[in-house]
């Protein structure tokens, strides 16, 4: 009867209990769903638009591996402690410091849920002529009813979505190949715009940066860390990589970015309409429910009622969202990375792969180095040459490591982490 309640409870202010932790198959199904996203077939098209095969595939080999590692060191935090980011961040940023990352993060996802909204309106206004704006509503308000629900409806969205969407977009590939005349006549296509590789690292880690900083919040379910660190493994390295080899190919062959368009084109107009559809739905609860128990930590309110108020904003702003993209993957790149830099520090340096219960643990108001540190990061991602999102990572990280020395927090931190 326990485990029946627990289905029901999204432990926004406490770490998931034993009861309520789920097995490997389960935290597969939600981290695909998080993962099979149309946006990142959208950003697959931008570079398949600007790249060779070739150097697409290096591209988005070295992105999602540096995806991949990153999602997986916080996949072991989350699994080993049961909580979510923005808990986690507690320790690092303190109990008042947290609201800054909780603010970004929640406010990101925020826009991709409007993004997401406006992706699963138009190719239904492109083969009915529904209004753009009817449609636009009905998608947020349902996609609201169901983060509303909690990680119980992100499961069996999940179950359904992931395997519906590869089976389209291995068919969407083949049809493309196809056409295009075999592999090597693919190989062969120069594009008209090319772009340089360390834009084409900046799009394929920024598009999923947010994602991927925001991990714990769905691994916090899993039942062990090595559930969670290989679902989140094959999640961000395998299915991300899918994602942008879909849009890619088509962009390719059809030299349209738009995946929709792509399969409209291929004749797969109903089935695009559906799979895409509930593809979009799926990644669009997650990011809602990621966003709510980010504001919740900001205001100690129930994430359920949360949920509807963001879900309201994102669907307000959804238009212009959509119409802002790259600027969007831009702040991204910038903004979120160090978060997760400083929460991997902290954790696996700082307090040596131990936190006291959060509710025992004496934490700060506010830690002025992990807010510093953020800066840093933030500054290298925009002044340093590179790619913005290693930049943010590897600064942010190595100064939080070198304030925390500098100003002697460290002995203390580890006394009360040990106790």
């Amino acid at each position: 009867m326990a485990h029946t309640e627990h289905d029901f409870q999204d432990f926004e202010f406490s770490a998931v209990p034993a009861g309520a932790r789920r097995g490997f198959w389960t935290m597969l199904a939600v981290m695909l769903g998080f993962t099979f996203f149309s946006a990142s077939m959208w950003a697959g098209g931008t570079l398949g638009k600007g790249l060779t095969l070739f150097e697409f595939a290096s591209v988005v080999l070295a992105g999602n591996l540096v995806l991949g590692l990153y999602a997986v060191l916080l996949a072991f935090i989350a699994s080993r402690t049961g909580l979510s980011t923005h808990l986690l961040s507690r320790y690092a940023f303190g109990v008042r410091g947290s609201w800054l990352p909780s603010f970004l993060l929640g406010g990101t996802q925020v826009g991709w849920f409007g993004v997401g909204v406006v992706m699963f309106a138009l190719p239904i206004e492109a083969a009915t002529g529904i209004n753009i704006y009817l449609l636009i509503a009905i998608g947020g308000v349902l996609m609201t009813a169901t983060a509303w629900v909690g990680f119980k409806a992100l499961t069996i969205l999940s179950f359904i979505a992931v395997p519906a969407i590869f089976v389209l977009g291995n068919m969407s590939v083949a049809m493309a190949v196809g056409k295009a005349g075999g592999i090597n006549a693919l190989a062969a296509i120069t594009p008209d715009d090319p772009i340089t590789l360390a834009v084409a690292l900046t799009a394929c880690i920024g598009s999923f940066i947010s994602g991927a900083t925001l991990t714990p919040d769905f691994v916090r379910f899993a039942r062990s860390p090595t559930i969670g660190v290989s679902t989140t493994l094959i999640a961000f390295f395998l299915g991300n990589s899918l994602m942008f080899t879909f849009g890619a190919v088509g962009a390719l062959v059809y030299s349209e970015a738009d995946i929709s368009q792509v399969m409209f084109a291929q004749g797969l107009i109903l089935p695009a309409i559906l799979v895409l559809g509930l593809n979009i739905w799926t990644t669009n609860d997650n990011a809602l429910y990621a966003a709510s128990l980010g504001f919740a930590n900001i205001t100690r309110l129930p994430k359920h009622w949360i949920v509807i108020v963001n879900g309201t904003i994102g669907t307000l702003a959804a238009l212009w969202l959509y119409n802002n993209f790259v600027g969007w993957l831009s702040f991204l790149s910038s903004a979120l990375p160090p978060i997760g830099a400083i929460l991997i520090a902290d954790f696996f340096i700082i307090a040596r792969r131990h936190y006291p219960a959060l509710a025992a643990a004496d934490l700060k108001p506010v830690n002025w180095i992990a807010v510093g540190s953020w800066a840093v990061g933030f500054a290298a991602a925009n002044l340093l040459p590179g790619i913005p999102p290693v930049n943010a990572v590897l600064s942010a990280f190595v100064a939080y490591l070198a304030a925390s020395y500098g100003f002697g927090q460290l002995a203390g931190r580890r006394a009360a982490t040990a106790e």
